[in-house]
């Protein structure tokens, strides 16, 4: 699973380092790890109304077998709470580790 938080609110406020710390806690602790990428931010763009917006966002991964979808969307959804999004964009993909 891989998915994308913003580092900033809509209106340009930082979120606090806890809550991403938050989410690496309770990723590593559910499925025993997790990458983040939050000291490189990447930059995203996206339209939406026929605006284009932009965003840094952190990277989150795991490693998982469980592709249990209705515990993902359900962390999911809360994200977007927590974070005042509309969406989180999560991608869940196979992967063959050699």
């Amino acid at each position: 699973m891989r998915f994308y938080l913003p580092l900033r609110d809509n209106a340009g406020g930082a979120f606090p380092a806890r809550m991403f710390r938050a989410v690496e806690a309770e990723l590593s602790g559910r499925f025993g790890g997790v990458t983040a990428h939050l000291q490189s931010p990447a930059s995203g763009l996206w339209h939406d109304g026929g605006e284009m917006h932009a965003d840094d966002v952190v990277i989150f991964e795991v490693l998982t077998q469980d592709g249990d979808r209705d515990w993902w969307s359900a962390y999911r959804a809360r994200l977007a709470h927590d974070f005042r999004q509309k969406s989180i964009l999560m991608m869940l993909q196979p992967v063959e580790v050699v």
